[in-house]
């Protein structure tokens, strides 16, 4: 428990699916939370959870694709816990499924706006007071979108790869700084998005898992453990790296 006891994580899209269980997974080892979520609801049912552990947590309503939304979630944090530690940058949509040439150009901009600026805006804000702390640890959330074609949700799987840059490019960056910029690519996970992408559907959903070496979703508890993992000073020489949590996905 010491390496996460009162230390202090920010988690976006923490109302829901594997960012509420990060969230937990974090409070159960002893952090502090912060819950931002454009979800009231989801996010203050979050924080309910984490202080059943008997664990510390706020929630700050965000849409993270408004700059004055982080800056708020940032100084919000900094104020109530003194310092922010961690941060796993996991907020997203998945947008409409449907081919290049239809997609809507309204929703394309909201993708892009969520998924990249969004991201974009935490890395900065968050990276700001980190340097003022002596460092941190944070997780990016792309997809294994992110490390091939995607066909249907081409703005899903641009601003996807566009994490892995980011988290290269920020890496480098700040590495001798003493923070710590990984990313996570997860495959199909069982979370409303992936209700989403297979719109209910049964026969979709096994379509997927056929494509899956393992046969089957991973879990939101599963992408948390290795999350919490790489928030910890086990693995303080990782930095820049991108890592498929898809079943074997990608090894085919």
């Amino acid at each position: 428990m010491s390496d996460y006891n009162n230390k202090t994580a920010i988690i976006t899209g923490g109302g829901s699916g594997i960012g509420r269980q990060t969230a937990l997974s974090l409070a159960r080892k002893g952090a502090n939370v912060t819950i931002a979520d454009i979800s009231e609801e989801a996010g203050e049912e979050s924080v309910r959870l984490i202080e059943e552990l008997g664990r510390n947590a706020i929630f700050v309503k965000t849409d993270v694709s408004n700059v004055e939304d982080v800056k708020a979630y940032v100084k919000k944090t900094k104020e109530t816990f003194g310092s922010i530690d961690m941060f796993f940058n996991n907020a997203g949509i998945e947008g409409k499924v449907t081919s290049l040439a239809d997609y809507p150009e309204d929703i394309f901009e909201k993708v892009v706006d969520i998924n990249l600026k969004g991201a974009f805006y935490g890395l900065k804000y968050v990276i700001q007071e980190m340097l003022q702390n002596g460092g941190g640890a944070i997780v990016n959330t792309a997809s294994n979108a992110a490390l091939d074609g995607s066909p249907g949700v081409s703005p899903y799987s641009a601003t996807k790869h566009s994490i892995v840059g980011l988290t290269k490019t920020a890496a480098g960056e700040y590495a001798s700084q003493n923070i710590r910029v990984n990313a996570i690519a997860p495959g199909p996970t069982a979370t409303n998005m992936m209700d989403r992408f297979t719109q209910g559907s049964e026969e979709v959903a096994d379509q997927v898992k056929s494509g899956i070496p393992a046969n089957r979703y991973g879990t939101p508890e599963e992408v948390a453990n290795f999350v919490t993992f790489l928030l910890g000073s086990d693995v303080n020489f990782t930095n820049g790296a991108v890592y498929p949590i898809d079943g074997g996905i990608t090894s085919v």
